[in-house]
């Protein structure tokens, strides 16, 4: 994710548990009550404990003029222990009816978290279903992690997006609101004939409702809460082929669809160069859509890359693509190696400068990375702030984490550990320790040095050449 108020020569933002894959992180409760939070470090409250999901359903019809939506958010899970009662996070909306297995069950909320009772207990490793349904207005969730500033279901003027990271996607779909626990998704959207709905997934089918239209959209690999995406509006729809016949559809805004589909047309030539670098471009599809907004961001939704109108420059272009591999197909942990997102995504924009310009393009770019490091005076990239998780260490400092690994390993060495690490944890979740694993594996080095001065030490280490 990039936030524009970061730097200016690279809009860079993206907004993005402690087991690999989706297994959540807390522990059994007693009583048969399913924890109320994930135990993640910076945001303990966020997620649930007690089951994993597996999917979810998401059927809304949505008013676009009013900015409504009705619906129900299916989710098929397992338990992990036996559960008298479960958490969903939820913040919002009014609920209409609430059930597990088609039974009615009993439900409670305060603040974000819902609390369901079924009509039965549910066994350790049982699968069941909960369905929720509900209706209302959303609310852009006033996120502490990003000083308060709103997040989820948004609107602006005559459309509506989704920009989740780290903690909005509650303002609009119950669900399991942790990056540990991803899942496979079914969106069905409903909207007036005269919208376009563009969401994360493969577009599956169209249903003619004679006034409206459904578009459903299918997700088979796993994705975490905040990387779901729905945006609805004006929008001329555009399609290409890719690498290997990659379906690639991209949404601009009708009124100058020429001028991004210009300046979108080197994405194809960017998937096929850091696949070469990282490994298989990791999806079914990929594309953007661009809001008709200057609000100054751009988010990797997965599949769907969102971008403001003023964040459509090549960087940071770069940057929401290589996301799809470093913090969509690996996702972190816990939200305190955000790192392992921004830093791998920011050091993808100097491999670009480099693919374009070579060793010189490659050593200005890090040289303004620097720069910008030195005036930005954040800390460390592994303790971010936690009312300031997108904070310019993360990005900056986390990008130079991986040039000074590579000019100490050497860069065969360098970009087996970056392909070695992908593979070995795609379509899951990584911790920081996780990659110096990796790297200390293919290297042969004991490199706790490096990581100490560029990860870890508050004081900015001098520029390496």
């Amino acid at each position: 994710m990039m936030r524009k108020t970061i730097w200016t020569f690279g809009i860079v933002c993206c907004v993005a548990a402690l087991l690999i894959g989706s297994v959540p992180i807390a522990t059994a409760q007693d009583g048969g009550q399913g924890a109320p939070g994930l135990g993640d470090p910076y945001y303990p409250g966020l997620g649930n404990g007690g089951y994993d999901t597996l999917h979810y359903t998401i059927d809304l019809t949505v008013d676009v003029e009013a900015n409504t939506i009705s619906g129900t958010t299916t989710i098929e899970a397992e338990a992990t222990q036996a559960l008298t009662s479960f958490n969903l996070d939820f913040d919002g909306l009014d609920i209409a009816a609430v059930t597990v297995d088609d039974i009615a069950a009993d439900y409670s909320r305060d603040g974000f978290e819902l609390t369901i009772t079924p009509a039965s207990p549910i066994e350790q490793a049982a699968t069941f279903t909960v369905a929720v349904t509900y209706n209302g207005v959303p609310v852009g969730y006033a996120d502490p992690s990003i000083d308060g500033e709103q997040d989820g279901w948004l609107q602006i003027e005559d459309t509506l997006f989704v920009l989740s990271e780290p903690a909005g996607a509650m303002n609009w779909y119950p669900c399991n609101n942790h990056p540990a626990d991803k899942a496979t998704y079914t969106l069905n959207i409903t909207t007036a004939k005269d919208y376009t709905v563009a969401a994360t997934g493969v577009l599956t089918d169209e249903i003619d409702n004679g006034d409206t239209r459904t578009s459903v959209w299918e997700m088979t690999d796993p994705m975490a809460t905040y990387l779901v995406s729905v945006t609805i509006g004006d929008f001329e729809v555009q399609l290409l082929d890719g690498p290997d016949g990659l379906p690639i559809r991209n949404y601009f805004p009708s009124d100058d669809a020429e001028t991004y589909a210009e300046a979108f047309s080197s994405t194809s030539d960017m998937i096929e160069y850091f696949a070469s670098l990282f490994g298989d471009y990791p999806f079914d599809t990929y594309g953007v859509v661009v809001v008709p907004s200057d609000f100054g961001e751009a988010m990797e939704n997965q599949t769907l890359s969102l971008f403001s109108t003023d964040s459509t420059d090549e960087y940071t272009i770069a940057h929401e693509l290589a996301h799809q591999w470093f913090g969509d197909s690996i996702t972190p942990a816990t939200w305190d190696d955000i790192w392992l997102n921004e830093g791998f995504a920011t050091y993808a924009e100097a491999l670009w400068a480099e693919y374009q310009d070579g060793e010189e393009g490659l050593t200005s770019y890090m040289s303004d990375l620097y720069d910008a490091m030195v005036d930005d005076e954040e800390g460390a990239p592994a303790n971010p702030p936690v009312d300031d998780l997108f904070n310019g260490s993360v990005y900056l400092r986390g990008a130079w984490v991986l040039h000074a690994l590579r000019l100490e390993v050497g860069d065969d060495l360098f970009f087996e550990i970056l392909s070695s690490y992908y593979d070995r944890f795609q379509y899951a979740n990584a911790t920081t320790d996780d990659f110096i694993g990796v790297a200390e594996e293919v290297s042969g080095e004991d490199l706790t040095d490096l990581f100490q001065t560029w990860l870890y030490n508050d004081e900015i280490p001098a520029m390496l050449e």
